[in-house]
């Protein structure tokens, strides 16, 4: 069954200029992008998105670091398409992530990892929508 997913190309990456190296990965693992779009956050909008880690040690430089440039967000489908992310995505921290996997080819570090992907279903709504309005995935 065809799922859809959330992801962003984080400012690291595309600061560095892999945004067309990462998109390439991820058609080429057969995703189809049904919406896409590059724009920059605030600190407010980041902390919004990451409202679920507030109590953790690395909510304020997550945050920060989520709104110091430019982003690509993006919403995906394919068939099993969270669990085919994540697998392609490799571990968050690079150092652990598997051979081929765009965070061991693009991250530098746990916190500048390259990309995010949802980690469940209800995620994913949540993270498309905080995104994306519903006439923009027709």
């Amino acid at each position: 069954m065809t799922q859809r997913t959330f992801s962003i190309i984080k400012p690291d990456a595309f600061r560095k200029g892999h945004t067309g190296a990462i998109l390439a990965e991820i058609e080429k693992a057969g995703f189809g992008i049904v919406a896409i779009k590059r724009l920059s956050i605030s600190k407010a909008q980041a902390e919004g998105f990451y409202y679920v880690h507030k109590e953790r040690p690395f909510f304020a430089s997550l945050t920060q670091f989520m709104s110091s440039g430019p982003i690509v967000a993006m919403v995906l489908e394919k068939d099993n398409a969270i669990a085919d992310l994540r697998k392609l995505m490799g571990a968050t921290n690079p150092a652990n992530a598997d051979e081929g996997t765009i965070r061991k080819k693009y991250a530098a570090s746990i916190e500048e990892n390259a990309i995010h992907g949802s980690d469940a279903e209800d995620t994913a709504k949540f993270e498309i929508g905080y995104f994306f309005a519903g006439y923009e995935l027709a």
